[in-house]
């Protein structure tokens, strides 16, 4: 009996386990971790999703140092123009101090030539005097940089200078600077700034000789003679160093399509190269980019007008260049879709974002495609429709009387012939009935004679 009840226990505690391995087991969504780098603070963000592929204490408050530059330079392009004439005011030369191109009071430089200053040499004068030509006057460019801060989503960033140098007031940290990137990659004229290893400022009113310029990161250009940092895939970026800030470094890449920005913060050099390269290098084997409208092929709950997507002749579509980033073990499939509306664009009727692992990767634009398709439209006006005219016919009282009396005619004429062939077989049966009898009475009449003999 015991033997029977531990038999018992043993199947009962079989039967509850069994469904734990034969029921199917969803996967839990897979987010690399990321490796342990030097610095205190760093963010690794892909540029065209603004999904952020690692992050350590990246809302943290810091100095940045001349990655501040960043900002100037941005505004710089979006409210000048390259060829305007720039003069650098007696606060620009005396108010700046570090990194410089040594330029003299009322030294006149186009804005390209400052720019290249401020991004390759990281000269001090040159944003401050690009402050002033911009801003109309110093404190207001402060201002602006601020407000594009806010703009773009920036809520750990407060600016007070144009070039970085320390002040108490002037801070922010690596998820906003990364955000500041961004933002900064999507203009051509930075981005080719930003890529320009060398140079050469031809002579000024000021100075008679060429000023030659060489890019100061080392991931870029081997400044200095040091190769060991050269870093393939690097497109630009930017250095800063104060003694209360440490080595700040932002650096962008580009690899397999996916461009990345990586914003350490906090080091110590050379570690904030040895640590850009290490999330870099990181981050391109981890992750891959995936085109939505390549790809998008399911339809979600209640967004059922995505099938029209599939229609060659449809009037909107997905915008092409719309990605989302996910780790290169997670198919496309797996991320989730959500469609939003949009009413505040004439070409954009809605957007389609991804979720994967509670994060944003990415998503693109519904677009209108301005192809031709058969109109359709529920609103247009009625149009009225012309009738076809009504045929009269008229009626001849002539022809009526004609064609009435000759049907009684032909009426009256088969039932004539009717009974004419009815009447002739009554006829014949009574003469062939007359014809016989005469016979019957011949017959008879012949054996009375003979019977008389």
């Amino acid at each position: 009996m015991r033997n029977r009840k531990k038999w018992r226990i043993l199947l009962l505690g079989v039967v509850c386990l069994l469904p734990m391995h034969i029921l199917p087991v969803q996967a839990e969504e897979y987010w690399p971790e990321g490796p342990q780098i030097e610095g205190e603070s760093a963010i690794v963000m892909e540029v065209s999703t603004g999904t952020v592929l690692y992050e350590k204490n990246s809302h943290e408050h810091s100095y940045p140092a001349s990655i501040t530059k960043i900002m100037t330079s941005l505004l710089a392009v979006e409210n000048s123009g390259l060829d305007e004439k720039v003069t650098f005011s007696q606060d620009a030369v005396y108010k700046t101090e570090g990194s410089g191109i040594w330029r003299d009071i009322d030294e006149v430089m186009t804005m390209r030539e400052c720019l290249y200053g401020l991004m390759l040499e990281s000269a001090n004068e040159c944003g401050y005097a690009i402050a002033e030509h911009t801003g109309k006057s110093y404190d207001n460019f402060i201002t602006m940089m601020n407000d594009k801060a806010r703009e773009l989503g920036c809520k750990d960033t407060h600016f007070n200078n144009p070039h970085g140098l320390p002040d108490e007031d002037h801070w922010t940290c690596a998820y906003d600077m990364a955000l500041i990137s961004r933002e900064a990659l999507q203009n051509d004229i930075f981005r080719m700034i930003v890529n320009t290893r060398r140079y050469t400022i031809p002579p000024t009113n000021k100075h008679s000789e060429e000023t030659y310029l060489s890019n100061h990161h080392m991931m870029l250009n081997n400044w200095k003679g040091e190769e060991r940092y050269l870093y393939d895939y690097c497109i630009g970026g930017k250095t800063g160093y104060t003694s209360v800030a440490g080595s700040t470094l932002a650096t962008f890449a580009e690899k397999d399509g996916m461009t990345l920005i990586c914003v350490v913060m906090k080091e110590k050099s050379p570690n904030h190269y040895l640590d850009t390269r290490t999330l870099f290098d990181y981050c391109f084997e981890n992750y891959q980019l995936w085109n939505v409208a390549e790809n998008e092929k399911k339809y979600t709950e209640g967004a059922q007008e995505l099938k029209i997507f599939e229609n060659e002749e449809s009037f909107i579509g997905l915008n092409q260049k719309g990605c989302i980033v996910l780790p290169v073990a997670v198919n496309f499939e797996d991320a989730v879709p959500k469609i939003s509306e949009t009413h505040n664009d004439d070409q954009v009727v809605g957007r389609i974002e991804y979720t994967y692992a509670n994060r944003n990767v990415g998503g693109t634009d519904i677009e209108i495609t301005g192809a031709k398709v058969t109109e359709f439209n529920f609103q247009k006006k009625m149009e009225i429709v012309p009738m076809p005219e009504k045929k009269v016919i008229r009626i001849n009282i002539k022809y009526v009387v004609i064609g009435f009396v000759s049907l009684i005619f032909l009426i009256g004429l088969g039932f004539g012939i009717y009974h004419l062939v009815d009447n002739f077989y009554l006829i014949r049966y009574k003469f062939e009935s007359r014809r016989q009898q005469r016979q019957k009475f011949k017959e008879i009449k012949g054996r009375r004679r003979h019977r008389r003999r």
